[in-house]
């Protein structure tokens, strides 16, 4: 794939510890996509040139080149500086074949690193004695030979039970329960690749919204635009206001827990946030203990926040540099009610030669800014 100046594409592939790839395998290379979404596991798809007479029919694809659990890394640099996109592994292959030329298409399509851990189930290992945040801890350093390194920040509610009371077990993959110990608490788990390829930090804690915003999206403001178009969604219904019942074991008494304010985790971007217009009871929180409940009627609180969503798509070239996910970024042009900080929700590379746009999905709570001037 051509290079788009200033931009610069990368990929490295192996088994364990990928290298550079040969030279006719980066000139076949038709388009790479790579989505990277917010608490969720990020994927990828590339898309070869299979000529019949090509190195990669001929030679790679027939010995396992190719093949599900081998390990891709892309990296792009723009204006100098290169950010990893991906660290992950392919899980499928697909072969188009064609008698017109230049039609045949080999499309790998892979996920990060996660899927490795979420490859064996695990049935009943405890965790005596162990927060969250240790289980956590503990479950990711068994990775550590693919270059992974925890980020854990310790729960907001603390949980370690006395092994005289309750002995937590983990049942299923570790993905699966790193996951569900994560929507417990009202965090997020997933991997960020780099700052070195080969390299990936694995996050376990609340999503975050502060520091320093990226470059500004600026849209119907002429010559300073870099995005053509932009769209918000306002979703009246998607706030609940969670309801949580706990049994004191001395008197049998039932008591409503309070609902806790959720910027305490993520601080407030608009000035208006969407009012909770539906009451949600949580089930079975009567049987846990109070800790347990409090944390879990937290993560419901902070899962139905957002009530305001944005979508666009900017050209890399034009924008000056690449709109990072899980990160703040400012919004210009909208209006006042649209205007201002967001959170990057969700990112969707897509490369081709001499193209390179990003699909992007932001989020916050509310209408009107917070913030009084947005930083281009």
């Amino acid at each position: 794939m051509p290079d788009v100046a200033p931009l610069h594409l990368t990929l490295l592939m192996g088994p364990r510890i990928p290298v550079p790839v040969p030279q006719p395998v980066t000139d076949a290379l038709m388009s790479a996509q790579i989505t990277v979404t917010a608490g969720q596991r990020s994927g990828f798809q590339l898309a070869f040139d299979l000529s019949k007479s090509g190195v990669i029919n001929n030679t790679l694809l027939p010995s396992g080149y190719f093949d599900p659990q081998v390990r891709v890394i892309v990296v792009a640099t723009v204006k100098g500086t290169p950010t990893v996109l991906m660290d992950g592994v392919i899980i499928r292959q697909e072969v188009g074949v064609s008698g017109q030329p230049g039609q045949s298409t080999l499309t790998v399509t892979g996920e990060d690193l996660t899927v490795l851990m979420d490859l064996e189930e695990r049935a009943g290992v405890p965790y005596p004695a162990m927060s969250p945040t240790a289980r956590v801890a503990a479950i990711i350093a068994q990775y550590a030979q693919y270059g992974i390194v925890p980020m854990v920040i310790p729960e907001l509610v603390p949980q370690t039970p006395m092994p005289t009371q309750r002995i937590d077990f983990q049942n299923g993959t570790d993905l699966g329960y790193v996951t569900q110990l994560a929507q417990a608490n009202g965090y997020v788990f997933y991997l960020d690749p780099g700052p070195l390829p080969g390299m990936s930090r694995a996050y376990w804690g609340p999503e975050v919204r502060l520091g320093v915003p990226q470059h500004a999206v600026n849209v119907n403001m002429d010559h300073l635009s870099n995005v053509d178009q932009l769209t918000f969604g306002f979703d009246g219904s998607a706030r609940e206001q969670p309801v949580a019942r706990i049994q004191i074991p001395a008197t049998k008494i039932s008591i409503e827990l309070p609902v806790p304010e959720v910027s305490i985790l993520r601080p407030p971007l608009a000035l208006r946030p969407a009012p909770a217009l539906k009451k949600k009871v949580i089930s079975d929180t009567a049987k846990k203990d109070a800790p347990q409940a409090f944390a879990e009627t937290i993560a419901k609180a902070i899962e139905s926040s957002d009530a305001v969503s944005g979508s666009g798509q900017l050209d890399v070239v034009r924008y000056g540099y690449l709109l990072r996910p899980r990160e703040l970024v400012g919004v210009r042009g909208a209006g006042i009610t649209y205007d201002g900080l967001y959170y990057v929700k969700s990112v969707t590379h897509n490369l081709q030669p001499g193209a390179y746009t990003q699909n992007f999905t932001l989020a916050r709570e509310g209408l009107i800014s917070l913030a009084p001037v947005v930083i281009p």
